[in-house]
């Protein structure tokens, strides 16, 4: 007979494994099947954790070799052991899985390795080493996401890679090709830049980052440059293809065509959900055709009323807090409480040096929306703390209703933009006025000094 749970969670990443023990603590009976031998799903294995850890060795490297003579630092020869940040990298993965793990069990949800596939609406068929048939009153689906290709460019895992294989890179190439100047590309490409590979970024919008804020978008490609980065910007990829130990890229830009040449090659122009194999069809449950996204509603239900989708399977930009957010919004929905998620409030942060976050609405689109409007910026080089930290690169930028005063976005480039993104998400969630903002007391000197004096050079 069937196993009966209360909540079947399938996918034990930052969206399953958040739902899954938010269901236990709320007295479902839950568990939580997850396809690879680890939990974490991959943003902790292939994705946000380990491409941080990489960008933070890559970066003390840089500065050991930039920066430290300034600060009366003196060194010597300075190297990169590649085993040991990579094998640095592996323990920050495996702690902070294992810690998933804990967490469950410590929760009381049941954990499951193996490939669930839907076998109607109420059951769920585990195949593995111990294939077991679960029944379940509600499934919560959180399977995630895989790199796209691009057609005619398949990944061959050696030389023409995704996001995957970057990560793991033996040796710094002589010269990485990256296609698409998004997030994930940029990201990975300063890596490996930092440690001394050529990098050109190939992308076909005439911004990089093209969703975020335009002067941001500007200031970081003009700061990408100044590190060394090379940016063909409006240019398509015609053709790509590994010869011997090179690809060779053709690309078209302004009518003309050209032959470029690397090491390696990153294919990053975005991601597709991973619903392959689990068996939508079956259980009924709507997908939009153009995308491949389960269709959901406010609550995260999905077309059949007991299954539920969270993460990068349903509409909206594919990040882990996202989500987890999500995951925490459809477990409280399932034990019949409130639950929902306000994505007007959702941070984006790109890891570069310097950061790069936002959250709300950018110029464009409140020009776009005709919504009458305020800016106020301030500069980190009046930062007493940015200056004393040596690092006065970037700006905050806050964009308010001209009317009501009210938080509509905020744009950050510079140091700890990451963190201090924070506050402003707050801002906005609470509907914060660029009053409230400049009437906070800061401490001083800090980074997020900078927000005060943004609010305020709003307000004049």
């Amino acid at each position: 007979m069937a196993d009966l749970y209360d909540l079947v969670v399938i996918g034990g990443g930052p969206g399953g494994y958040t739902a899954a023990a938010r269901a236990a603590q709320l007295g479902l009976k839950t568990v939580c099947v997850e396809r690879w031998p680890r939990l974490g799903g991959v943003c902790l294995n292939v994705g946000c954790i380990p491409s941080k850890a990489l960008l933070d060795s890559s970066e003390y490297f840089h500065l050991a070799k930039t920066q430290f003579g300034g600060h009366g630092i003196t060194t010597g020869a300075v190297a990169m052991d590649i085993g040991r940040m990579m094998a640095r990298k592996e323990q920050v993965v495996k702690d902070l899985t294992d810690n998933v793990r804990k967490l469950l069990e410590a929760h009381k949800v049941e954990i499951l390795h193996g490939t669930a596939t839907l076998a109607g609406k109420d059951r769920v068929e585990v195949a593995g080493d111990r294939p077991r048939t679960l029944t379940a009153r509600n499934i919560i689906l959180a399977t995630g996401s895989e790199p796209a290709s691009l057609p005619g460019i398949p990944f061959d895992g050696k030389r023409i890679v995704s996001s995957t294989e970057t990560l793991q890179f033996d040796a710094v190439p002589q010269t990485l090709g990256v296609i698409g100047g998004g997030y994930i590309g940029i990201e990975l490409g300063s890596v490996w830049l930092r440690l001394g590979a050529t990098v050109t970024v190939i992308e076909m919008l005439p911004d990089i980052v093209a969703s975020m804020d335009g002067q941001v978008s500007r200031r970081l490609l003009r700061v990408l440059k100044k590190q060394g980065f090379d940016f063909r910007l409006e240019t398509r990829v015609t053709r790509a293809q590994a010869d011997g130990e090179k690809v060779k890229v053709e690309v078209e830009a302004a009518g003309k065509t050209e032959t470029l040449e690397f090491d390696r090659l990153l294919v990053s122009v975005g991601r597709r959900p991973l619903t392959r194999g689990l068996g939508l069809e079956k259980a009924g449950i709507e997908t939009d055709p153009q995308t491949g996204c389960v269709r959901v509603d406010a609550s995260l239900r999905t077309s059949v009323p007991n299954i539920f989708a969270i993460g990068d399977i349903v509409p909206g930009p594919m990040l882990a807090h996202k989500a987890s957010a999500e995951g925490i919004a459809a477990a409280q929905v399932i034990a019949g409480k409130f639950g929902e998620v306000n994505y007007d409030a959702i941070p984006a942060i790109v890891y570069t040096a310097p950061e790069a976050a936002s959250v709300g609405l950018t110029e464009e689109q409140v020009k776009a929306r005709g919504i009458p409007y305020v800016t106020g910026v301030y500069p980190f080089t009046g930062n007493g703390r940015a200056k004393c930290f040596g690092d006065t690169e970037g700006l905050v930028k806050l964009i308010a209703h001209q009317k009501t005063d009210r938080l509509l976005g905020a744009h950050i480039i510079g140091p700890r933009a990451a963190e201090m993104i924070a506050e402003a998400v707050l801002a906005v969630e609470f509907g914060a006025s660029l009053e409230d903002l400049a009437g906070t007391v800061h401490g001083h000197p800090t980074f997020a000094e900078a927000l005060m004096e943004a609010a305020m050079a709003g307000r004049r």
